[in-house]
């Protein structure tokens, strides 16, 4: 999930969901609530907003970490067929990592929390 808008140095954050990598828990169109935060508070099953590692551009991409690699995280997508993530890119610098997700904003009407990948529906 890819968007272009910087989190600024806002404590809290709205980015817009594009591309299928983390279907099937956030949609292509989806909005997220997103809080900054220091990288030590960042756990693996986390949804974090980071800078893509390799886009001089800024990029920012939405992702679950994985798993701490080094002095930083291994970030992955929910959808199994769309690997732009650590996969393609490796691991995310902890400084890049900006956010955490904290909810998903489907459409007005529908607030709600972001299942952790086992409680997604296959």
């Amino acid at each position: 999930m890819r968007s272009a808008s910087d989190p600024g140095p806002a404590r809290w954050s709205v980015l817009r969901v594009t591309g299928p990598s983390m279907a099937p828990a956030l949609r292509d169109g989806d909005f997220v609530l997103a809080r900054r935060t220091r990288p030590e508070r960042i756990r693996a099953g986390d949804v974090v907003v980071a800078r893509h590692p390799g886009r001089a551009d800024g990029l920012l991409v939405i992702k679950r970490a994985a798993r701490r690699v080094g002095a930083g995280w291994w970030l992955l997508g929910d959808n199994d067929f769309v690997t732009s993530d650590s996969r393609e890119f490796g691991a995310v610098p902890e400084a890049a990592v900006l956010a955490r997700a904290v909810l998903r904003l489907r459409d007005p009407c529908r607030i709600a929390r972001i299942p952790s990948r086992d409680q997604v529906p296959e």
